[in-house]
């Protein structure tokens, strides 16, 4: 199954979700930064662990605040 993700706008880059039989195995495949800004980026990862989601590290080592987190199969993403 297929999912596309757009902007609310309904533009900006398509990202399409392919689910797959195996489980993951080792690295990452692909890492995804969700970048919902300074003032709304603890909100958006409270609101992906309400959907799984689970809270790795935060960092702000690089200028933005970034909560590092990984999805209910592990594969890590950030939020800033």
């Amino acid at each position: 199954m297929f999912r596309p993700a757009v902007t609310p706008a309904g533009n900006g880059p398509r990202l399409f979700f392919q689910r797959v039989p195996e489980g993951k195995v080792g690295k990452n495949r692909m890492h995804l930064d969700l970048h919902v800004g300074a003032d709304r980026y603890e909100a958006e990862a409270a609101r992906l662990e309400q959907l799984g989601a689970r809270k790795l590290w935060y960092t702000d080592d690089r200028g933005a605040k970034c909560w590092t987190m990984a999805d209910i199969e592990g594969n890590e993403f950030c939020v800033d």
